[in-house]
């Protein structure tokens, strides 16, 4: 109860202070974040949701509140995590560092969500919270009520941006404060537009911090989106996010979720078909070593007929890491002619390595095609002397099979910058 109430006494002062100037309506909605937050408080093991992954380390740190950085990085230091010179928007400490970010005010708009507040509140209001609840979720409560910066894309009807939109979140991690970001992202796609964006979290330094993220995305119909997720954040650090795809008719959403960094990163990812004719995959990568706990719980809502997805999650274990995938499946009354396959496939390199993989299907229509499947284990032994029979050493055929079964997963990425800086990263954790 102390961590609450600290939060709670921050975020007296974060709504007296800085977010003092806020239009009533997102008051309205930050008071009852921090409301739900105090009433669920942390999750506990004890918690169905949360039986394998305990929040301990968050709760025994004193965080406090980020502020805009003094001084911003320099466009060398955060050159490594660019893709390209395309449309971009930077955040140092989850706050948008325009010198370093190339927005978009046309008829696109690419803007920090705080400068979109004053320049198109009513935009904001008409989908800001609406595709993320918060009822059962004290994360997405607690960053609500302390929703102030982040991403905010819009693109209007029929229109494509041809480049990919790149959301970059840098943390700059300070030697002896223990900081908090809370980024909200708001990602809205009008009738039969066509988007990539691409969403990473990573540090400029090696420090205890924590990122408390949420995501919505809204699609509308007929419309495409690609979304990518980086999380490389500083081995020390804490990453919890939430991220909510929301489809109409027609749709066509990607997203590729990949996770290398962080002590303890948990994401829920949820996509809800809520149009007849939605296609929707989620393609993820989770690669572990050392102490690490990496835990994704994913839903797909097939809450409408005709529709189609496809998840295939991966992920390679090493030291004493520690691997969670929790993988829903729901078909909704009346969504006849559904068509959903889920599979999560684990590689433990190490004997102390640990994976839990739930798959579930929830079903209530008759007329549906439903798969899933899990595995769990070592290398496979055949394979391994097919390689070492053909003058391979052990640890390179060791290296080749778990690079192959990270590609799997990275060969799916449309985007060629990103899939060779994730495929530069695979390659050199798999060389340590």
């Amino acid at each position: 109860m102390v961590a609450v109430e600290r939060l709670v006494e921050a975020y007296r002062a974060f709504a007296a202070n800085g977010a003092s100037g806020a239009p009533a309506w997102l008051k309205e909605l930050r008071d009852r974040g921090i409301a739900r937050f105090g009433e669920l408080g942390f999750p506990t093991t004890k918690q169905e949701a949360w039986r394998f992954t305990s929040v301990a380390p968050l709760t025994e740190t004193a965080f406090d509140l980020a502020h805009p950085a003094l001084r911003l990085p320099t466009p060398d230091a955060i050159k490594p995590f660019l893709l390209s010179d395309g449309p971009r928007l930077v955040f140092i400490n989850g706050f948008l560092a325009r010198s370093l970010s190339t927005p978009l005010l046309g008829d696109v708009r690419l803007d920090g969500l705080a400068q979109t507040l004053v320049d198109a509140p009513d935009l904001v209001r008409q989908h800001l919270s609406k595709y993320a609840p918060f009822v059962d979720r004290p994360f997405a409560a607690l960053n609500t009520a302390f929703v102030r910066d982040g991403a905010f894309v819009h693109v209007p009807a029929k229109m494509t941006i041809d480049e990919p939109i790149q959301l970059l979140f840098l943390a700059t991690p300070a030697d002896r404060a223990r900081l908090v970001t809370h980024p909200r992202n708001l990602i809205v796609l009008e009738r039969e537009a066509r988007a990539t964006v691409v969403e990473t979290y990573a540090a400029l330094g090696g420090g205890v911090y924590w990122t408390n993220a949420v995501t919505e995305v809204v699609v509308g119909d007929g419309a495409r989106v690609d979304c990518y997720r980086v999380q490389r954040e500083s081995d020390r650090a804490y990453h919890v996010a939430v991220t909510d795809v929301h489809q109409g008719r027609d749709t066509t959403v990607n997203v590729h979720a990949v996770s290398f960094g962080a002590a303890l990163a948990r994401h829920d990812l949820r996509g809800t078909l809520a149009g007849p004719g939605g296609y929707l995959i989620l393609n993820g990568l989770y690669l572990l070593a050392g102490e690490q706990h990496a835990d994704h719980h994913t839903a797909i809502d097939h809450a409408a007929p005709h529709c189609e997805s496809h998840e295939y999650f991966n992920g390679v274990l090493d030291g004493r890491s520690r691997g969670v995938f929790n993988g829903r499946i729901i078909v909704r009354p009346g969504a006849q002619k559904t068509d959903s396959k889920q599979t999560n496939n684990n590689l433990l390199l190490s004997a102390d390595a640990h994976a839990d993989s739930q798959p579930q299907l929830e079903i209530y229509a008759d007329d549906v095609k439903c798969t899933h499947g899990s595995t769990v284990g070592p290398l496979d032994p055949k394979a391994l002397f097919y390689l070492r029979s053909r003058g391979i050493g052990e640890a390179e055929a060791r290296r080749l099979m778990t690079y192959g079964f990270a590609a799997e997963i990275l060969n799916r990425m449309d985007v060629a910058p990103l899939r060779a800086q994730l495929d530069g990263i695979v390659r050199a954790r798999l060389a340590e």
